[in-house]
């Protein structure tokens, strides 16, 4: 399946980023339906925050 690159909005900075080619082919084959709906740099932010919270109920 070819796919183009697509420019997408973070729906949490409102940025736009761009979903490459290649990370759509990644999300594909790990079985992902959906677009990200945030940028990268949010994502990890999020991924971040998370493992803290989880950090302080160890």
């Amino acid at each position: 399946m070819n796919m183009a690159d697509k420019t997408l909005i973070c729906k949490d900075c409102g940025n736009e980023f761009v979903f490459t080619e290649g990370e759509q082919e990644f999300f594909r084959e790990k079985g992902f339906d959906n677009d990200p709906v945030r940028c990268p740099a949010c994502r990890k932010a999020r991924k971040q925050q998370r493992g803290n919270f989880k950090r302080d109920y160890e």
